[in-house]
């Protein structure tokens, strides 16, 4: 797993998993947000539950819904039997065997425990936030066929961000925060030693530097810590311990993923070609 997290991210967590209150985590994409969650639960030992959020989410596919189809055949069955009133019919129909949970409500009925990663949190209308904000309160659920479900445990919650849009004051006051930004050049040397077998320090420093300065471009979309290891590691298939400039601009697409910015890195190889080639350290 080797997730590399320092102090903040640290202590945020354990501030999170004692307080059982949800974290709210921002910053770019590509910093590790998602994987922090992930980590968390590979590391307690805990069931991670994800829900990714996108615009047009409802509480259907957030909490629950009816299995229609199999109430449809009960009916069928039961509306057979003369004897059967429909109140019985309904009582029997909105019952448990007929609830589809989604992951809010798996999350909180759950008996182990459970890490429920809210991802992209910022792409769900204010309506659907509404609800987040309700359930992460008070950790319950209320549905009207079977009157209010409350939680069993109180989930480890990380809430993931990119911020497109402004999240309200209400889901903010309710989480702790912990912004994630792009790591040092230090650090991401480290990740990159830690996560790509058989590079070399000389390789990974490299690396490191090369990624910290194209970030510093204006692009469309900045290299991911994730597309900063794919890049090691197809230097390391390649046999690359040193790049240069040629086997930069040949190799960049790993990188980045639209025209202008590999254009855009190209040149910045080309005009800044001893920082990144010849050893002189970049930076930080």
């Amino acid at each position: 797993m080797d997730y590399l997290a320092d102090e903040s991210i640290a202590g945020i967590t354990y501030l999170a998993d004692r307080l059982g209150k949800p974290v709210l985590v921002e910053g770019p994409a590509g910093t590790g947000k998602t994987q922090l969650a992930k980590s968390v639960a590979e590391m307690s030992g805990a069931r991670l539950i994800r829900l990714q959020c996108y615009e047009g989410l409802d509480e259907s596919k957030a909490l629950y819904e009816w299995n229609y189809k199999k109430q449809l055949l009960r009916i069928q069955v039961e509306s057979g039997d003369e004897d059967t009133s429909w109140a019985e019919i309904q009582d029997d129909i909105f019952s448990d065997e007929f609830l589809l949970p989604r992951p809010l409500l798996e999350a909180i009925t759950a008996d182990d425990p459970v890490v429920l990663l809210i991802d992209e949190v910022d792409r769900v209308e204010l309506e659907t936030e509404a609800l987040l904000l309700e359930i992460l309160s008070d950790y319950q659920v209320s549905i009207p066929e079977l009157g209010t479900i409350e939680s069993k445990q109180i989930p480890l919650v990380f809430l993931t961000s990119n911020n497109t849009r402004e999240l309200s004051e209400a889901l903010k006051r309710r989480c702790l925060f912990l912004h994630l930004d792009y790591p040092t050049i230090e650090r991401e040397k480290e990740i990159v030693l830690t996560k790509v077998p058989d590079v070399s320090d000389s390789l990974a420093d490299q690396v490191a530097r090369i990624v910290r300065s194209i970030r510093q471009l204006e692009l469309k979309k900045h290299p991911s810590v994730s597309e900063t290891l794919d890049w090691a590691r197809t230097l390391v298939l390649l046999g690359i311990d040193r790049v240069d400039e040629e086997e930069a601009k040949s190799t960049v697409n790993i990188l980045l993923k639209y025209r202008s910015d590999i254009e855009k890195a190209i040149k910045d190889f080309s005009s800044n070609s001893a920082a990144h080639f010849d050893g002189q350290p970049a930076a930080n």
